[in-house]
């Protein structure tokens, strides 16, 4: 509990010294706490938001739908503190996640201590259109999973991102973008990294993850950075489109999904070590309203079935088989939305999962149907959305979900 009250310690204190500060003005959605020291030598914005969900599951077993199986949960509560130091060039971002999904994954590699930590990342702007990223954030893969959790469209993201994302880890990244001619912006993205995720504090296992990412806008940058945000809340005047691709190496990776899944571990206590690779393609456009955002992942890995020194399979510390094998496979996810005046959206998704034969796992299909209102833009917004998934063309499963976000 020490980072808690760390936390609500650094808060208090906040609010105590407010009186030596320059207070700008604030409103819903823009931050609890937004203000710049006198002698503007710093400045913190602390925003918390909450998300609630309802879930409802029917399972199919071959026959027929079974009961429903619910659940009511808080899905994210999280505090976030960013702003500048010294200069409006070197600019901090830090983010902690308190529900339980958040922090969950002690381990002996982060000391079996919760993961409270998200963000810890300092950005300094150090030449021109050149920036350079220290400490642990995510890393420049799929826009699905770049785009923040409190700006989705649906209720939650989809399997590809679940399945085949590269999310957070601590290292460097440096990041620049230019003009080409005219509106047309190239922005280019390397970042160098642990390769095990967020909040790993025992030594670096396997090598080092490598990421590049290239993103084009052809007719200019979208408004209020919505390249990053699902739905046309601002309405985009002019098309506007992105265009991405991603290539991630993770050089003698431990873990079955690249940095994210479980460790492979072999019988003498090591970890089985494979390099994997993952790409992303992805596009999203906007106009009057409408959005659609289109996403391809694909992992490799040199080796996927974990193996002993002798070539057997790899053994747990009970005897058994571990039948560790990395999640090596296809992914495309496809979502359209339109967004009407009164700020009622009607959001459409299709997602395929399509896992190399090695894994013994079954293609699954998802169909997504989503009904949004934005009372606040993504700020403060009610979400449901009804899900009919499939596994080997068979039915497998029917989804209700429904929840708000408010972010302060």
């Amino acid at each position: 509990m020490k980072p808690l009250r760390l936390t609500l310690i650094l808060v208090l204190s906040i609010l105590g010294t407010t009186y030596a500060q320059e207070i700008s003005d604030t409103s819903f959605g823009k931050g609890m706490i937004n203000f710049v020291a006198k002698d503007s030598s710093f400045s913190v914005k602390f925003a918390p938001r909450i998300q609630t969900r309802y879930i409802a599951n029917w399972d199919h077993d071959g026959d027929k739908y079974g009961s429903a199986k619910q659940n009511f949960l808080i899905r994210r509560a999280r505090l976030k503190f960013d702003g500048f130091v010294f200069s409006q060039k070197l600019q901090y971002k830090f983010e902690l996640g308190l529900s339980n999904r958040d922090i969950s994954g002690a381990n002996q590699f982060n000391r079996n201590t919760p993961r409270y930590i998200l963000d810890a990342v300092i950005k300094w702007n150090f030449y021109e259109n050149f920036e350079l990223w220290a400490g642990q954030t995510k890393l420049p893969g799929n826009v699905e999973r770049v785009v923040s959790s409190g700006n989705l469209q649906f209720i939650d993201r989809s399997i590809l991102n679940s399945r085949f994302n590269i999310d957070r880890d601590a290292g460097i990244q440096l990041r620049h973008h230019a003009i080409l001619g005219g509106n047309f912006m190239i922005r280019e993205k390397v970042a160098i990294s642990q390769g095990e995720g967020r909040n790993v504090t025992q030594g670096n296992e396997g090598g080092l993850q490598y990421t590049g990412r290239l993103e084009f806008l052809p007719f200019g940058t979208f408004q209020a950075k919505g390249d990053y945000s699902q739905s046309d809340l601002k309405r985009e005047q002019t098309p506007k489109l992105m265009l991405g691709v991603t290539y991630d190496y993770n050089q003698d990776a431990v873990k079955t999904r690249s940095n994210l899944g479980s460790y492979m571990f072999l019988s003498d206590g090591s970890l089985y070590e494979t390099s994997q690779t993952t790409v992303f393609v992805d596009a999203m456009f906007k106009y009057k309203g409408f959005s659609f955002a289109g996403e391809f992942a694909n992992r490799d890995a040199d080796d996927p079935i974990a193996v002993e020194a002798d070539g057997s399979p790899a053994m747990g510390s009970d005897g058994n088989p571990t039948g560790d094998v990395v999640l090596v496979g296809n992914s495309l996810n496809l979502q359209a939305a339109y967004l009407f005046k009164n700020n009622y959206e009607i959001a459409g998704r299709f997602t395929t999962a399509d896992y190399d034969e090695i894994t013994s796992r079954s293609m699954e299909e998802q169909y997504t149907l989503g009904v949004s209102k934005y009372v606040v833009g993504h700020k403060l917004k009610v979400q449901s959305d009804f899900t009919y998934g499939t596994r080997s063309g068979d039915a497998d499963f029917l989804q209700f979900r429904i929840g708000f976000d408010v972010h302060l």
